[in-house]
């Protein structure tokens, strides 16, 4: 007789059933484990970005990452017959064979990145490669496509679009509530990457923003990018870094800046990285900041960055989820080695430090804080201890803001001189920031670019880097201190080299700023010529300009193309300016010189040879660009007659004017407001100079050395002289 047999529940003894997992169910617990948070996943699509040997790298946020994440690159981009797998887990164009991992160089290699983010984002791929006519756009979830790909206008690279992050995974995204946490993560991360690979030009900006909170260009030199990232204060306390194995089995080489004795902060900030590899190495970090521990007071913290040369087969960097660690073959004997380096460079800036003692001064204008450095040097006992002569103490740093002129003058500025002047409306526009071009590989840029390495003077050089900006002389010339030298520069030269340089540096990889009314191409032109002969009234001549105008708008508007691609100097299909290029942030040139800068490209640049093209029109931009004093004369000086001689010939002219009591008509309204227009612009001048020209100068100048004798800069005195001088009194 047969039973039936029915399920009985499982006791609490009986051992669970063993279920297999939907491969749904697989890939979202896989992907929480590699993208733990925004910032994993920024790091991912970085190192995708640098292994494509992008050269510029463009990051936009929302929310912390949350809302929106988006990448632009300029690297060789995707296949299109690769997109369908692009997504998929373990698909990677990095390795074939296991055996591959071992000698491995490039930053990714598991395949599992991008396919993790689609089983908790939306993530939408942009790419085009070279050769082709347009690029793709191709939408992604839970690692396949939901749609073919699709034509599209693409720039060069590849623009990944993260979106929702974490939206199926209510636990992990709770946990995420602080954005503001996750962006300071995110622009810690991209400043590291900065510093290391200078050669790529890196910017991180919120949603929304006008300003990238990270900002750095190409550049040859380690310490400049630190510079350009963590500041001056940073920068200027660090000593260099380096050891090597002389072991040929270990091949150990090893390179880097720390701080100095006179460098503290309440954090320490370690950027470590191996074969090219952002890693973290606790017991590396943790014998450096033992050897720190015994020089700096208990509260403050090293500043280190180390970049560690290995060979391949040494380190297993297959460790860890998300390649936060690796694992390096006699990583004891490492260790030891660079915290012997570490050591030895320590104690030795140690017996040169220097320390910035602050104290009260006051004066009949203002109060201000004086600096005087102090050099405490070891002495041996009974001996006095060595103090710097007063005639050869420098006074002030390029980071003191009590030594410049200003701090001695109290100036009192109109209300009306806020307001913005009709002259600069293109100041206030919006900047419509483009997506970096890539960097052409031009013989003649790269011959022009040498040009101006091979004229640099090294003495200057030290100059600019170090000097320290005092004031304005007047309207052409700056007073700057170096060490207990004062120079006077010519701010229009410099401001003229300094963006003839830029242009160069920055070729086809210029921002834009849109004009807000783009401007006739032939009525510039004739504007320009006009200027130029002002006492012609001839019709003859006007026919003469007419014909000459619509000649070079022909012209530019045929080479408007090679202008907007290399230079941001777009002409659109009218004959109408509507783009210029962005060559120093926070700087927008004098917009009464454009119809001189549109005549300079028509009638002085030539179109035909290349390198005479790029010089031209990059000479043509160092001139418009220039710092040129405004047009009105300056009121706070002996310009303040122009404005008072106005009015009195005003007066004259219109003595018929008058009423029947014999009184003249108020023309102070008129004044007035050109007063308050000039006041304005020559303060927005001097404060370009100070806070834009001077520290891009310190970062990018290289001073040719025709400037030591033409007049640029001009030595007035010393400290030493001085004292001879008070002497002989």
């Amino acid at each position: 007789m047969d039973i039936e047999q029915q399920d009985q529940p499982h006791s609490p003894t009986d051992p669970p059933k063993i279920n297999r997992l939907s491969d749904s169910v697989v890939n979202r617990i896989a992907a929480g484990e590699v993208i733990q948070r925004p910032v994993s996943a920024v790091k991912e699509l970085i190192e995708n970005s640098l292994d494509a040997a992008s050269t510029s790298i463009n990051l936009l946020l929302k929310d912390g990452g949350l809302k929106l994440i988006q990448i632009s690159d300029d690297g060789h981009g995707i296949r299109y017959e690769d997109l369908p797998i692009l997504c998929e887990r373990h698909t990677t164009s990095k390795l074939s064979s296991f055996e591959d991992l071992m000698s491995i160089k490039s930053m990714g290699f598991r395949g599992e990145a991008l396919a993790s983010m689609t089983y908790v984002s939306h993530v939408t791929v942009t790419t085009i490669t070279k050769g082709q006519l347009h690029g793709y756009r191709v939408s992604y979830r839970d690692g396949a496509m939901e749609h073919e790909p699709r034509a599209c206008a693409a720039v060069k690279g590849t623009q990944i679009m993260v979106e929702n992050l974490f939206y199926n995974m209510t636990a992990r995204k709770k946990t995420l509530q602080s954005s503001a946490d996750d962006y300071s993560k995110i622009v810690d991360l991209v400043s590291r990457f900065a510093i290391h690979h200078n050669n790529v030009s890196f910017s991180c900006r919120k949603h929304g923003a006008t300003r990238a909170d990270v900002h750095t260009v190409v550049t040859s030199s380690t310490l400049d990018a630190i510079r350009s990232v963590y500041g001056v204060s940073v920068a200027r306390n660090l000593i260099k870094l380096e050891a090597s194995d002389n072991d040929p089995s270990s091949v150990f080489e090893m390179h880097g800046f720390m701080s100095n004795a006179n460098y503290a902060a309440k954090k320490i900030t370690m950027v470590l990285f191996i074969n090219d590899r952002l890693v973290e190495w606790s017991a590396l970090k943790r014998a450096i900041e033992i050897v720190y521990a015994t020089t700096l007071p208990k509260a403050s913290k090293p500043f280190v960055y180390i970049s560690i040369v290995l060979p391949p087969e040494n380190i297993d960097v297959n460790v860890h989820p998300t390649k936060r660690e690796v694992s390096v073959l006699n990583q004891e004997a490492i260790i030891e080695q660079i915290q012997s380096v570490v050591e030895s460079r320590l104690r030795s800036s140690d017996e040169a430090r220097t320390f910035q003692e602050q104290t009260g001064r006051q004066s009949s204008l203002s109060q201000n804080n004086t600096s005087k450095e102090v050099n405490l040097s070891p002495t041996t006992p009974g001996s006095r201890s060595q103090k710097v002569p007063v005639h050869k103490l420098v006074r002030t740093d390029s980071l003191d803001p009590a030594g410049r002129l200003h701090a001695y003058v109290q100036t009192k500025l109109d209300g009306h001189i806020e307001k913005t002047a009709s002259l600069n409306a293109v100041r206030s526009s919006v900047r419509q920031r483009r997506n970096p071009k890539g960097s052409l590989d031009l013989t003649s840029v790269q011959e022009l670019l040498d040009e101006i390495n091979n004229k640099c003077d090294p003495g200057m050089m030290d100059i600019v880097r170090h000097c320290t900006y005092i004031g304005m002389a007047d309207d052409v010339f700056a007073v700057i201190q170096h060490n207990t030298h004062l120079y006077l520069v010519n701010v229009v030269n410099l401001s003229k080299e300094l963006i003839y340089q830029q242009v160069l540096s920055r070729f086809a990889r210029l921002n834009a700023i849109s004009i807000s009314d783009p401007l006739p191409l032939k009525d510039l032109i004739i504007l320009a010529l006009k200027d130029e002969d002002l006492d012609s009234e001839c019709n003859d001549e006007d026919h003469l300009q007419e014909k000459i105008a619509e000649m070079n708008s022909e012209l530019l508007k045929q080479k408007s193309e090679i202008m907007d691609e290399f230079f941001s100097i777009y002409i659109d299909k009218h004959g109408n300016v509507a783009t210029l290029p962005v060559i120093l942030d926070q700087y927008t040139p004098d917009m009464d010189r454009i119809p001189e800068f549109v005549l300079c490209l028509g009638n002085d640049v030539d179109w035909e040879d290349e390198k005479n093209c790029i010089q031209g029109v990059s000479v043509a931009l160092g001139n418009f660009y220039a710092m040129h004093p405004p047009m009105l004369p300056n009121p706070s000086g002996e310009g303040l007659l122009f404005y008072k001689k106005r009015k009195v010939l005003d007066n004259c002219t219109k003595e018929n004017a008058c009423d029947s009591t014999g009184s003249n008509i108020d023309n102070d309204k008129v004044d007035h407001e050109l007063l308050s227009e000039a006041t304005t612009e020559w303060a927005q001048r001097e404060w370009t100079i100070q806070h834009v020209l001077f520290p891009s100068m310190r970062l990018f100048f290289k001073p040719p050395v025709s400037m030591a004798t033409n007049g640029t800069f001009v030595k007035v005195t010393s400290l030493e002289r001085l004292y001879k001088t008070f002497e002989r009194c």
